[in-house]
């Protein structure tokens, strides 16, 4: 049996292996390695897949989020609205650029903003709302997008971990999660779904006036070469990686395939662990599972990391402590917040391997050890 790995970015690319090394020497050939016609040529490409009308590429998720506040121009003390379940880049870039944080409660199935919280913490200073589709499930957006929309409030949505995710509505219509808000935003660190050969991530919208902006805060500020008219930031999507990029967004559908086939491997074989709660999947939408993500509720979570651990099985633990519990939050008391949710969660969650490249014995071989240890 191949080592076990959380993710195996290296068998991924020998299966690929001819289609991204030619794409890599093409960019070398042409020596443009700062903003060259690959660049140009992903963005088209994720645009129609996404079927949207603006895709922005930059240097990282984290600084995706970051130039989307920046573009909505909010003001020091403006509050943001955002789950504290979530990685950490999600919440850092609101005090980063001073705004205030607001954290709120997660569903306890699918992980994402509870819309309920959402609504009784909106205030007149409310200026943006930041949900998560955490894991690789959509967030509930039909009922996101209409509070914030009675409310008048801008959409920013964190796509990091659900690129390829479809939506669902009650009519059937599909639209990709990452671009129902004003702006989505994702990352292609390696382990991503969509993931480069080192960081990369980009903007979405469809409106031209903050597709404009963003282009701008992204390239220093500036819409004409040496004229900046805003304060900006030097993000940008390097061309190697928007080559490796083009590639793999040609498989990114089968890959979320694989996955999603992953993942019901494990749930029938969790079928009858009653201390397990498997992932919920919603209607509404077309689950990706950047991450499979059990509830461990017997109080064993961390004995099971470590049972595991002792048979060379990986496992992680997405996220060990909320945001609102995070000492660098500490200036803005989140620490009095109510989540007993989100603070449940840090204790029940383990994350097992799922990728494109599992195969039975593998999946097999994971799922006996878990089994193993609530049979013993």
């Amino acid at each position: 049996m191949r080592p076990l790995q959380m993710v195996d970015t290296k068998t991924q690319y020998l299966h690929i292996k001819e289609e991204i090394d030619k794409a890599i020497g093409e960019v070398v050939e042409s020596a443009a390695y700062i903003n060259g016609p690959a660049v140009g040529k992903f963005a088209e490409q994720l645009a129609a897949y996404l079927s949207v009308k603006h895709v922005i590429p930059c240097a990282n998720g984290t600084d995706a989020l970051q130039i989307a506040l920046m573009a909505l121009d909010l003001q020091p003390g403006d509050e943001v609205i955002t789950p504290s379940f979530t990685y950490i880049a999600t919440t850092e870039v609101i005090a980063l650029l001073r705004l205030k944080p607001v954290f709120v409660e997660v569903d306890p199935f699918h992980f994402c903003m509870d819309p309920a919280a959402l609504e009784r913490a909106i205030t007149p200073r409310t200026k943006a709302i930041v949900p998560v589709h955490l894991y690789g499930q959509a967030a509930p957006l039909k009922e996101i997008l209409d509070i914030a929309s009675r409310y008048g409030i801008a959409v920013i949505e964190d796509n990091a971990q659900a690129i390829g995710c479809d939506y669902i509505f009650d009519e059937g219509h599909r639209k990709k999660t990452g671009t129902l808000g004003a702006i989505g935003c994702t990352s292609f660190y390696p382990s991503k779904n969509l993931g480069a050969f080192g960081d990369g991530g980009a903007l979405f919208t469809d409106d031209d006036t903050l597709a404009s902006r963003i282009r701008m805060i992204a390239n220093h500020g500036q819409s004409k070469r040496y004229y900046h008219d805003v304060v900006g930031c030097n993000s940008r999507l390097d061309t190697l990686q928007a080559a490796i990029l083009s590639v793999k967004l040609s498989h990114l559908d089968q890959y979320n395939e694989a996955r999603r086939q992953a993942a019901d491997f494990y749930d029938r074989a969790f079928a009858d662990c009653a201390s397990l709660i498997t992932p919920f999947r919603a209607a509404y939408g077309t689950h990706v599972f950047h991450q499979y993500t059990l509830r461990v509720t017997n109080g064993q979570r961390d004995a099971l990391a470590a049972f595991l651990a002792a048979r060379q099985i990986p496992s992680m633990i997405y996220y060990p402590v909320p945001g609102h519990r995070q000492k660098m939050f500490d200036s803005f008391l989140t620490t009095t917040a109510d989540l007993p949710i989100t603070d449940l969660l840090t204790e029940q969650v383990i994350s097992l391997p799922i990728h494109t490249e599992l195969d039975e014995e593998q999946l097999t071989f994971i799922a006996n050890g878990v089994k193993d240890f609530f049979n013993a």
